[in-house]
C-alpha cells in the first residue's frame, strides 16, 4: 500500500514540480506529516526529491531525473488501456493521436506488462451511445475542444429549444469553455460567461454541442482566459447534473405502492425524486403499502412512467391523473374480458 503511494507521489512531483505538502496531502489523502516521511523515504530509495522553502517553494525533483514506466504492474497497465472511450477519441478529433501514443507507451513496457495491456483491449470495449439512437459527432466538437485545450474564449451561437412546442431561439454569446462531457452518447460543453462570473450561478452555463450552430473565437481572445484553480469538471457536473434533474420536477404526485412496487419506483423514474421522496416517506400501513409523495416532469411523463408499475402502484392525487388511470383500467378491463364462446365452454365444462 505505501510503495503505491510512494510511486504516486514520486509521479505527482515529477508532473507538476513545485507543489507543496499541503497540495500532496490532498491528493494522497494523508497527514502533511505523512508527506514528508514519504518524502524521505523516496530519498533514501534513490529517488532526487528536494524541498524548497519560500513563497515559490515545494517539492522537485532533481534535474533531468524521470521515472520508468517499467515499474507499472500488470493490472496498472489494463486500466490505463481502458481508460479511454474510442468513440469519444474519434469524436474529438484525437483517435490518431490516441493510437500513437498507445504505441509509444508499449513500446516502453516490459514484456510481461504489455501482454497484460493488450489483453485487456481484446477482453473489453466501451460503447457510451445509449441503445436506439444513431450517434452523431457534432461538427463544430473538434474545434471546441482545440479551444478547450487551449483556454480560449470563443463566440458561439446556440439554438435554445423553444417552451410548449414553440419554435427553437438563436443566442449568441462569449463564453470561456472549461471542459467537454460525454452523456448518454451526447456531449455538453460547460462554459463560463465572462461578465455574469459575480452571479449567483457564477456564470457557469452548459450547452448541448449539437446546438452550438456557429463557433469562432472571441475579439481579443489572443490570449488564453484565466481558469478558476477551484474549478473540477467532475464534481462541477455531478452537481450540475443533479441540479438541472430537480428543476424538471415540476408536478408532485401522491402514490401507495406495495413492496414490489418500491423497489422497481427508481427504475421508472428518475432516481433523485425516489430520493427525495423516500426521505420524506412516512412508514408502511398494516398492509405493508407505503404512500409517498414524488416530484415528476409532468402528468403525461408520469403517467406512462408509472404504467408500468401496474397495479403495483395506485395514485391518489391529484384526481384528474387519477381518473386517467381509472379509464386506462376500465379500457383493459373491457379489452381482456372473457371471450363469449370461451365463457360457454367454461360453463359446460363446470355442469358436466
Amino acid at each position: 500500500m505505501r510503495a503505491a503511494r510512494l510511486i504516486r507521489m514520486a509521479l505527482l512531483i515529477q508532473s507538476n514540480p513545485g507543489l507543496t505538502a499541503a497540495a500532496l496531502a490532498r491528493e494522497l489523502e494523508i497527514s502533511e506529516r505523512t508527506v514528508i516521511r514519504d518524502a524521505q523515504a523516496l530519498q533514501e530509495a534513490g529517488v532526487p526529491v528536494r524541498s524548497e522553502r519560500g513563497r515559490v517553494g515545494g517539492y522537485f525533483l532533481a534535474a533531468g531525473y524521470r521515472t520508468r514506466l517499467t515499474t507499472l504492474h500488470s493490472s496498472e497497465a489494463e486500466t490505463l488501456f481502458l481508460s479511454g472511450l474510442p468513440s469519444a477519441l474519434q469524436d474529438l478529433g484525437l483517435s490518431d493521436a490516441a493510437a500513437t501514443a498507445r504505441l509509444k507507451l508499449t513500446a516502453t513496457l516490459l514484456p510481461s506488462v504489455r501482454q497484460a495491456a493488450e489483453s485487456s483491449v481484446r477482453r473489453f470495449h466501451l460503447d457510451a451511445p445509449a441503445w436506439f439512437r444513431e450517434p452523431a459527432t457534432p461538427a463544430l466538437l473538434p474545434e471546441l475542444a482545440r479551444a478547450v485545450w487551449a483556454d480560449r474564449a470563443v463566440k458561439l451561437s446556440y439554438a435554445r429549444p423553444g417552451r410548449d412546442g414553440a419554435p427553437p431561439s438563436a443566442v449568441a454569446r462569449v463564453v470561456e469553455p472549461y471542459g467537454l462531457v460525454l452523456k448518454a452518447g451526447t456531449w455538453y460543453a460547460v462554459v463560463r460567461i465572462p461578465g455574469e462570473r459575480e452571479e449567483h450561478d457564477g456564470g457557469w452555463r452548459t450547452y448541448r454541442v449539437d446546438r452550438i450552430t456557429a463557433l469562432g473565437p472571441a475579439s481579443r481572445a489572443e490570449e488564453p482566459f484565466v481558469r478558476d484553480p477551484a474549478f473540477e469538471l467532475a464534481a462541477h457536473w455531478e452537481a450540475h447534473s443533479a441540479a438541472f434533474a430537480r428543476t424538471l420536477l415540476r408536478t408532485t404526485v401522491t402514490i401507495r405502492l406495495t413492496g414490489w412496487g418500491l423497489r422497481r419506483l427508481p427504475a421508472v423514474v428518475d432516481r433523485a425524486a425516489v430520493a427525495d421522496a423516500l426521505a420524506s416517506a412516512g412508514v408502511p400501513d398494516p398492509a405493508g403499502l407505503v404512500t409517498l409523495d414524488l416530484s415528476a416532469e409532468s402528468e403525461d411523463v408520469v403517467f406512462d412512467q408509472l404504467a408500468r408499475l401496474g397495479a403495483d402502484a395506485e395514485v391518489l392525487a391529484p384526481a384528474p391523473l387519477r381518473a386517467r388511470f381509472r379509464e386506462r383500467a376500465a379500457a383493459l378491463a373491457a379489452l381482456y374480458q372473457a371471450d363469449p364462446q370461451e365463457a360457454e365452454l367454461e360453463e359446460a365444462e363446470d355442469q358436466r
